[in-house]
């Protein structure tokens, strides 16, 4: 019985044409060693089984080739290809960077450099994963590095590029692989297939090349798996088996329930693909990769993108234009927000289910508008509604009319704003048929503004503007609203109070400030603030909004202002402690206990 090989092996590629998927990498080489300009140091990077290393030795079995062709191709018939295929080659050396990554081991490679090579014209060092050396080993690898013999040619391997240092990658001819498209993996492994006489649809190796991102070494490997899975027979159905893919025939179904706003049909279909083993996260990221193709295939310049089976491409692109863009993307935000909070939450099953709960009645929340071309969103509302305007009374005098018996005030309610066709809001006020509250007579006759009781009958119907304002100032002389007379003392205590409100809002910038001015009275509607410079002053300005506010209030006088002076202080030396007098020794104190001056009046005390 013959050893199994496996296919990663045993097909891999023995020349610059079989590489799969890195066109520009392999015609750079072959163009390379054509015209005799071969680099002394290659550095391969790019993501793992892209085939690195399998044309690093390629370049190497090919430089050595005793026939090559026309092409910058092995002839794989010489004495030298023979040998390099069974693995007998001297001429070639590999080193596992990642098990040998001491300075010792680079040491030892370094030594090796010196012999020449007994047949051939190139020794080819292979250094796979070369990210993996230390500091020290690098360092130690920089002089050979830069100054190999002429014989001596480096490879070095690595998926990590960002992890070598710049000095290496200085002294290195970089090449970077990309990943192999799907259809590049398709066709290598439909090849594959028919030299091993295994039966295999072409959906079921689209969903592997889907599976292997772009890997080929794991394509080969998943193939592998399944030929032995099902006995040479990869169909769709046993490989989304097999690789636990969800059937894309479910989010078609999910979707149409979710359109239908079927709730209940979407929450049985999830706990079908749920009983069958599914975890919620593969559902909610199968299902956004779903909704991505779908807006790919919207647009015919980016249906390109779509990297599905062919059978399903026809069914992709006919859904798309039934669904509409904004349903999409809001749908797409919806289950990135819910795979990302998938982990944190307890119940995963109530977190899938809510998701799709808020997927089966997006469409009446959210619509997506374009304004000059920028994609906004917009809440939908069921209809449109009137603007909520407080209404405000209409008062109007009382005709006082040759019956004085009864003294009414006719107080009107204008109508609630309505909303016309157009959907402007306006402000109708209708007089229908006027409601009559019955006032007491003397709160009519202080209310309304009668100079002349003869003419009263004679006046019309004032203003509400001019009546609001007729009783606002009759209340203010009913009331005892008298403004206190301004003394320095009153100013002082008015001044502490103030202090002790910035004080409380943590201000103690400003309550050091406001400590240092000096008041003093102009008249009975100005005070004046002497500061000591321009910074001083600005504190102050800065409140001078609570500032008036709180000193009207206190003096009970709506027109009381004051001014700042700025008096600096020409002797700027740090003069000596002078003594207060008795009566800035009072000032100071109220400022900070205004209950002293109370007291001071109550015994009726004086300064001496």
């Amino acid at each position: 019985m013959d050893k199994f090989v496996v296919s990663a092996r045993k097909y891999r590629p023995q020349n610059f044409s079989t590489v799969v998927g890195q066109a520009h990498i392999t015609t750079t080489l072959k163009n390379a060693i054509k015209n005799n300009q071969l680099a002394h140091a290659f550095l391969f990077c790019g993501p793992r089984g892209v085939g690195k290393t399998t044309c690093a030795r390629i370049l190497a079995k090919t430089i050595n080739c005793e026939n090559q062709t026309k092409d910058g191709e092995a002839c794989n018939i010489c004495n030298s290809c023979i040998s390099f295929d069974a693995g007998t080659s001297l001429n070639i050396h590999e080193l596992d960077a990642a098990s040998n990554n001491s300075v010792d081991d680079i040491r030892s490679l370094v030594e090796q450099v010196r012999f020449a090579p007994q047949a051939g014209k190139y020794k080819v060092y292979i250094v796979d994963e070369v990210h993996m050396l230390s500091s020290s080993a690098f360092n130690a690898f920089l002089k050979t590095l830069e100054e190999p013999p002429p014989y001596a040619i480096f490879i070095l391997a690595t998926t990590e590029k960002h992890k070598i240092l710049p000095t290496i990658l200085s002294r290195c001819q970089i090449f970077d692989f990309k990943r192999i498209t799907n259809n590049d993996t398709v066709e290598h492994l439909q090849e594959i297939c028919d030299k091993e006489s295994i039966k295999a649809d072409k959906a079921a190796l689209h969903i592997i090349a889907q599976k292997s991102e772009g890997c080929m070494r794991d394509s080969l490997s998943i193939l592998d798996k399944i030929v032995s899975f099902t006995n040479g027979q990869v169909t769709y159905t046993n490989t989304l088996e097999h690789l636990n893919i969800l059937d894309e025939d479910y989010y078609f179904k999910m979707l149409d329930f979710l359109q239908q706003q079927d709730l209940s049909s979407g929450l049985l279909m999830y706990d079908e693909i749920n009983r069958k083993g599914f975890e919620g996260d593969t559902v909610l990221n199968g299902f956004a990769e779903f909704l991505r193709n779908l807006l790919v295939s919207r647009d015919a310049k980016v249906a390109m993108l779509l990297e599905v089976a062919e059978d399903f491409k026809q069914k992709y692109l006919q859904t798309a234009q039934k669904i509409p863009a904004s349903y999409i993307i809001s749908a797409l935000n919806i289950l990135n927000e819910a795979e990302l909070n998938y982990k944190q939450s307890r119940n995963k099953r109530l977190h899938v289910e809510l998701t799709i709960i808020k997927l089966s009645y997006l469409q009446q929340a959210l619509e997506l508008v374009n304004n000059d071309g920028v994609v906004n969103k917009k809440k939908l509302i069921d209809g449109a509604k009137t603007v909520a305007f407080k209404a405000l009374p209409i008062i109007k005098a009382n005709q006082a009319l040759s019956d004085q018996r009864t003294n009414e005030v006719t107080i009107k309610q204008p109508q609630r704003v309505k909303a016309n066709q157009q959907g402007e809001a306006k402000l109708l006020i209708e007089e229908p048929s006027p409601e009559i509250k019955k006032l007491p007579a003397n709160n009519l006759n202080a209310n309304a503004d009668l100079a002349n009781p003869t003419t009263t009958a004679s006046k019309t119907t004032l203003g509400s503007l001019n009546r609001i304002r007729q009783q606002i100032t009759q209340q203010n002389k009913n009331g005892n609203n008298e403004s206190i007379k301004i003394t320095e003392d009153e100013l002082y205590v008015c001044w502490g109070q103030f202090i002790e409100k910035l004080r409380v809002k943590s201000n103690f910038s400003a309550v050091t400030n406001f400590k240092a001015a000096e008041l003093k009275v102009i008249d009975n509607n100005t005070i004046e603030i002497i500061t000591q410079g321009e910074i001083h002053k600005a504190f102050i300005e800065v409140e001078r909004a609570n500032l008036v506010t709180h000193l009207q209030n206190h003096f009970n006088n709506r027109v009381l202002t004051y001014q700042v002076m700025v008096i600096e202080k020409e002797d700027t030396t740090v003069a000596p402690d002078v003594p207060l007098t008795r009566k800035q020794q009072y000032l100071k104190i109220i400022e900070e206990y205004p209950l002293v001056k109370e007291l001071k009046e109550r015994l009726k005390l004086e300064l001496d």
